[in-house]
């Protein structure tokens, strides 16, 4: 007898698997009495690790999703025919009814007075149906403009972070992935002092309330404390870029290899932090000066957050309770308030204004990572998600918020204009939207060929003491940008 060759072997058994492979799917296509019998069949014939009832159990789910999807067909095309018939009946008075239309108002009627119930019914019906829906996004109709004022180009990473100063001179401060730090002239947009202390990415920079001071968290898991001096150049007159915030013009990449600026390698450099943080077991991501700037707190991914004595370096409080790792983490401006966000999807307030009682709170709004959670000025916090949401809350009524703002993308780090009250939402989308505490949409920052983020825009920070650059957006095509926002009373008060 022929002994048969491994290869041929192997082609058989290849053969023999297409073949139950293909007649798999023709029991799958029978009809609706023929699949049990043709579920059985395909599982004696294929080779799984899963228990029969299991398998069984997962073809019959199966089967009534798509019994499902095939009544939503259905009941799809009843609604089209009934779009037609209506079309039909409007078509004397010269008028029709697309399904894409009827937000535009479009259904008037001048002859019967049927015709006339009918279409009201119809626009009251559908506008009724989403406005829940795309509250968020209809358009404003006093258009506010935005002027983009200055570019800070030098970074040769993405840029996580980014504050300015409280105290004189005013300057723009950026932490990077490129593990340096960055003080910038507002005006000029050259780079005026580099921080290059750290061994890891820089992902948050905030400064002291009344000294020369900055505390930046790092990869490295530590904070640095370091001291800095400037001294501002003489100012130069801004570009006169003024556009509608509401201009999307979409845009193709640019090159980065101009991210880096003439002139950044020659600004001084400081290497050494005043003081170190050490306690953390994970990468610190955010951290922030308690009242006064004699406490800190940083934000770590080891589930943690930390207060520590500024003076002394001296661990007081560790924070701890959030089941997964930190995002961030912001201090009140007038009290003795922390609050923290995670990936845990809740956010907890920290109250240390009795020295006796640390209590804490925890805020559950959310369905995905809180990305940051802010004070306002008032009795406020706003927080935003990866769940394509913004929540305003009342710090004295912490069972549901006040406010919710739906978006198309995911927030990032937010924040909230103490003199105007407005939140501006950096968004993975490159979007920059503002809205005001109520929820209601005021502008949208413009993205064009000439201007805006073409990455991912992961921070913003309102500037209180300068009209002229009021707000600035970083994000991961390694620039920050600072804009202009003139947004009238009128659309500010509705």
């Amino acid at each position: 007898m022929p002994v048969e060759s491994g290869n041929s072997a192997a082609a058989r058994q290849a053969k023999q698997k297409r073949k139950s492979h293909s007649l798999s799917i023709r029991r799958t296509n029978s009809t609706e009495q023929d699949r049990p019998t043709g579920h059985r069949e395909m599982l004696e014939g294929q080779d799984s690790k899963l228990p029969l009832s299991l398998r069984s159990n997962l073809l019959d789910l199966f089967g009534q999703i798509e019994r499902e999807f095939e009544n939503l067909y259905i009941e799809n095309l009843e609604l089209r025919r009934e779009i037609d018939s209506l079309n039909e009946r409007l078509a004397g008075e010269g008028q029709t009814v697309d399904g894409g239309d009827l937000t535009k108002g479009a259904l008037k009627t001048k002859a019967s007075h049927s015709t006339s119930q009918l279409s009201q019914k119809l626009k009251t019906t559908y506008k009724a149906s989403t406005s829940k829906i795309v509250s968020s996004f209809k358009a404003t109709t006093s258009r506010a403009v935005c002027q983009l004022v200055k570019e800070y180009v030098g970074h040769r990473d993405g840029i996580w972070d980014l504050a300015v100063t409280r105290t004189q001179p005013i300057v723009l401060g950026t932490a990077s992935a490129d593990h340096c730090a960055m003080l910038w002239s507002i005006e000029t947009g050259k780079c005026l002092l580099k921080y290059a202390g750290h061994a890891g990415s820089v992902n948050s920079i905030k400064f002291h309330p009344t000294e020369q001071m900055a505390l930046t968290a790092s990869g490295d898991q530590t904070a640095h404390i370091w001291r800095y001096m400037v001294q501002l150049p003489p100012p130069q007159p801004a570009a006169d870029i003024s556009v509608s915030c509401d201009d999307d013009v979409d845009f193709s990449d640019k090159d980065e290899a101009d991210a880096e600026a003439d002139g950044v390698n020659e600004c001084p450099t400081v290497r050494v932090a005043t003081t170190t943080l050490k306690s953390h077991q994970g990468v610190v991501i955010a951290a922030d000066w308690l009242v006064g700037g004699r406490q800190v707190v940083t934000a770590s991914w080891d589930r943690a957050a930390n207060l520590y004595e500024v003076e002394t370096s001296e661990l007081v409080h560790t924070l701890t309770g959030h089941d997964q790792e930190l995002t961030h983490c912001c201090t009140h401006p007038t009290q003795r308030l922390v609050v923290t966000s995670s990936r845990d999807t809740t956010f907890r307030l920290w109250d240390f204004r009795d020295p006796s009682i640390h209590s804490v709170n925890v805020f559950q709004g959310h369905t995905d990572t809180v990305t940051s959670a802010v004070f306002t000025a008032g009795d406020n916090v706003v927080s935003g998600s990866d769940d394509r949401t913004v929540k305003v809350w009342d710090l004295k009524n912490m069972r549901s918020p006040i406010a919710t703002i739906r978006t198309d993308s995911a927030v990032n780090r937010i924040s909230v204009s103490a003199t105007q009250r407005i939140i501006a939402l950096p968004h993975d989308n490159r979007q920059v939207r503002l809205f005001d505490m109520t929820g209601v949409r005021l502008a949208r920052l413009p993205r064009s060929n000439r201007q805006g983020h073409r990455r991912m825009v992961c921070c913003s920070v309102w500037n209180e003491e300068n009209q002229a650059c009021n707000l600035f957006t970083c994000g991961f095509d390694r620039q920050a940008i600072g804009w202009n926002i003139n947004i009238p009373v009128l659309l500010q008060e509705k």
